[in-house]
């Protein structure tokens, strides 16, 4: 899933694409590169991030999603969002799945329009919001409080005739560096859930500030976590680097199946 984000304060420099001609050329390096899905989002969900009207919102990723149907109609466009209006609206453009990283707890409609659109939904796990996530880090039992959590939301979507879910355990959002350490080397945790697990390292923070070097620099960490993601049963990665994140899955493909290995 390849990451574009049409705001003017994403935390990483690389994937401000609030113009059209930014965003275009920046579509087409992904499709180039191999995306399988495109997300679009118009609203920052780094911490402590500015909010944003919905109509801002909703200008903001249109112009990106009708450019991306019209170049590319047959790649699946994912809608980047907590707000129904707006993934409403982008759907009524041609974006096929929701990508919420509220997992519904910010806007109680959301389970009823993924239900009426039949459409997939990525189900995040968030406290708080995007203003307040940073200070609702406190768990008993981190791993377990995220299993009920998801538990809980996907009995609320399944009970909705929702069936195509993929969850995603939300590194960063509400969780410590350590925390987010500790749940990447326990992802396969939540294979017992029998759903796509759906994971967002790409330049975080805990890879910039355990480095200590900038989002600029952190591709090398990124494609080090995804790897271990991957064989930790992640089965998405969201990432800004579409042809790094192909790579590592290639060979990490081949590892798990060395007959399908290309003979040198």
């Amino acid at each position: 899933m390849g990451i574009l984000n049409v705001t003017p304060d994403s935390f990483y420099d690389g994937n401000r694409h609030n113009q059209p001609e930014s965003f275009e050329s920046r579509l087409q390096q992904m499709i180039e590169e191999g995306a399988d899905i495109i997300d679009i989002g118009g609203y920052s969900t780094r911490p402590g991030a500015e909010n944003v009207s919905v109509r801002q919102e909703i200008s903001r990723v249109l112009p990106a999603i009708k450019y991306l149907k019209s170049t590319a109609p047959e790649l699946p466009v994912s809608i980047d969002t907590f707000r129904s209006e707006v993934a409403q609206t982008a759907m009524d453009h041609g974006a096929g799945m929701i990508n919420d990283v509220s997992g519904g707890n910010l806007d109680s409609e959301m389970f009823n329009l993924v239900a009426e659109r039949k459409v997939p939904y990525v189900l995040s796990h968030m406290r708080g919001t995007p203003q307040t996530m940073t200070s609702l880090t406190d768990y008993d039992n981190l791993l377990g409080e995220i299993m009920y959590y998801f538990s809980e939301k996907i009995s609320q979507l399944l009970d909705r005739g929702i069936n195509d879910i993929i969850v995603d355990p939300g590194f960063g959002f509400a969780k410590t560096a350590e925390q987010n350490y500790q749940l990447l080397n326990n992802l396969a945790y939540f294979k017992e859930l029998h759903l796509p697990i759906m994971v967002g390292l790409s330049r975080k923070s805990m890879i910039y500030r355990t480095l200590e070097i900038s989002p600029d620099d952190a591709l090398n960490g990124t494609t080090a976590l995804n790897t271990i993601a991957l064989m930790n049963g992640a089965t998405i990665l969201r990432v800004h680097d579409v042809w790094a994140a192909r790579q590592a899955i290639t060979l990490y493909l081949n590892t798990v199946n060395p007959d399908s290995a290309v003979s040198e």
